[in-house]
């Protein structure tokens, strides 16, 4: 099936939003770990809400579990709902649903949209506080949280979420799915006019060819002509490390003295760095070092398919790098396979490997396939994609007296 679900915002490259004549809306936005994970659903999460604070588009209050010490300053009013470090992942948490604290702010905020970026206890509650009240509730999905399981020996509870997360997303006017094939999902089972497309946008003074970096190539120990293979994201076996691991040792039976170079920081170092003894690791990087690392490396190995959007893919590509990934809705919604990357079948380290070796062996064809991606990276502008989102809430207003009325009135409508 194949449905228009805004799929001209996602590569638009059109001007820069103005600013909206519209009344400010009032958004409640409900995240599973707003600021306790430097992650991309995050990372993406603050960036729409300082967008549309900064654009004058919507007053936003973020209900969060939060850390004891946060992984970054973060955008916006977060108010705290109560949770639990998970067991074996500290710096996730789990939030405890929504308390009657929580929902006497709800009710003091009086917001026109509620936004929901995680299908857990404090999601789900808030949709059905929602709901009951005739408040438009929209959805952002960031992770297939249905291939999780399969990472550690419970691949039986998959059917059990996919129902979940067909009746969490079903209950929702509005989702906003990260690419147009997730779209294409979703629409299918949800409908094409209850879909739009929040895609991802990249900031090419972060990421970019030009930061290629001798020094920092030395740094980590590689020679001028060494060719780096580089694992980007959080050390967590759903990214898919046993399949990197196994890639990196099939490129060495093969003959390659490869060294690959890991940036992230995890819970599953430990383990890489066991399987990969001689691997560089990076650690977690910032701002100008990690855009150094990323674009001193030669070729990203993406093997995670539990990814919504794969902002690594993107930035890796905004970097100059030829990908080889998963073939997977997130990669191939931004790869054009033999042209700005390649997509390999997802479990099958040999074929990683091949791609790699062929990327390898052939410099100008890494070269160029790293050339064209930079070029199709330039096209994903924040800008016009977080606008489409505040166009996206308006969209979804009740047409009813009272949703530009000032706050008092809002509040006794929402009573």
């Amino acid at each position: 099936m194949s449905v228009s679900v805004a799929s001209s915002r996602i590569l638009s490259v059109g001007p820069r939003a103005a600013r909206s004549s519209s009344p400010p809306i009032r958004v409640a936005l409900f995240s599973g770990n707003y600021d306790c994970v430097r992650d991309g659903a995050n990372r993406a999460l603050n960036r729409l809400v300082a967008y549309l604070l900064g654009a004058e588009q919507a007053e936003v209050r973020i209900f969060s579990p939060r850390a004891p010490k946060p992984a970054f300053d973060s955008a916006g009013d977060v108010r705290a709902v109560r949770s639990l470090a998970l067991p074996g992942r500290p710096e996730y948490r789990l939030a405890l649903g929504l308390t009657r604290a929580a929902r006497a702010e709800l009710k003091a905020f009086a917001p026109d949209i509620v936004h929901l970026s995680a299908p857990d206890l404090l999601g789900r509650q808030a949709q059905k506080w929602a709901r009951t009240r005739g408040i438009p509730v929209v959805a952002s999905l960031h992770t297939r949280f249905e291939t999780y399981p399969a990472y550690y020996g419970m691949g039986f509870l998959r059917p059990a979420i996919e129902r979940y997360l067909d009746r969490f997303y079903g209950d929702c006017d509005l989702i906003l799915a990260p690419t147009l094939p997730i779209a294409d999902e979703l629409a299918a089972r949800h409908g094409v006019d209850r879909v739009s497309v929040w895609g991802r946008g990249i900031d090419p003074a972060a990421f970019h060819p030009s930061l290629r970096d001798a020094s920092t190539r030395a740094a980590f120990g590689y020679a001028p002509d060494d060719v780096v293979p580089l694992f980007f994201g959080r050390l967590v076996q759903e990214k898919g490390l046993g399949v990197f691991a196994d890639a990196i040792d099939a490129l060495r039976v093969s003959g390659r003295a490869v060294r690959p170079l890991i940036v992230g920081e995890g819970p599953a170092r430990g383990w890489l760095a066991q399987r990969l003894p001689d691997a560089v690791f990076a650690g977690h990087l910032e701002g100008k070092a990690l855009g150094r690392a990323v674009a001193s490396a030669d070729i990203l190995i993406n093997p995670s398919v539990t990814e919504a959007f794969g902002n690594v893919n993107l930035e890796a590509m905004a970097s100059g790098l030829a990908v080889v990934s998963a073939d997977v809705p997130s990669a191939s919604a931004l790869i054009a396979d033999g042209r700005t990357g390649w997509l390999v079948p997802a479990q099958l380290p040999g074929a990683y490997a091949r791609a790699v070796l062929t990327l390898m062996q052939d410099a100008p064809l890494r070269r160029g396939i790293g050339s064209a991606a930079s070029r199709e990276a330039l096209r994903y502008r924040w800008d016009d994609i977080l606008a489409g989102v505040a166009a996206d809430y308006r969209r979804c207003l009740p047409r009813r007296a009272g949703v530009d009325a000032p706050p008092q009135v809002r509040q006794e409508l929402a009573a």
